[in-house]
Order: structure tokens, then sequence, then C-alpha cells
């Protein structure tokens, strides 16, 4: 039923294609118009709206290495860095 389409991004003029796999999810969500940007613009535009996030730095509660986390830590709190968070969510 459905093609893939070559379409071409309004931002940066490459082409890029519409599979029928993606129109087949654009009509099943009610979605009436083809998209207008690539994979990338699309993601570039959506980054740029979040805005740049903030990390801060401090002493992993287990291993005691350095823990960069995306909120301000508390001294109350347990704070973990990435390597220990993933062993933690794995028990």
């Amino acid at each position: 039923m459905y093609e893939d389409k070559t379409l071409v991004c309004k931002e940066c003029g490459n082409e890029f294609v519409f599979t029928a796999g993606e129109q087949e999810f654009y009509a099943e969500k009610g979605f009436e118009n083809e998209p207008q940007r690539c994979r990338e613009c699309r993601n570039a535009r959506k980054a740029a709206a979040k805005g740049e996030r903030e990390y801060f730095e401090t002493t992993c509660s287990r291993c005691g290495g350095v823990a960069r986390v995306p909120f301000r830590p508390r001294e109350d709190r347990e704070v973990l860095c990435s390597e220990c968070f993933a062993k933690s969510r794995q028990q």
C-alpha cells in the first residue's frame, strides 16, 4: 500500500527517505502532513528546544569515584556514578 518516498529537507536541503513503515505509522497516528525535515534536523531542532542540560560533579557514594549527575546532589541522599547505578539496576 505504501511505498518509500524521497523528500527534501526544508532545513538543510538534503534528500531523505520517508519509508513505507514511517508512512504507515503517520497514518495510524492520524498525521496528515509528511515530515518536512530529515531525521538529523528534527533531532537537532528538538535538542535546541530542550536547552542545554546542567550537570554537577560529586563523589559516588559506593565506589568513591567521580559522578556526573543532572541534578544538584544533596548531602542526605546517596549519589551513584554511572557504573554503580547500572549495577544497582541489574540487582
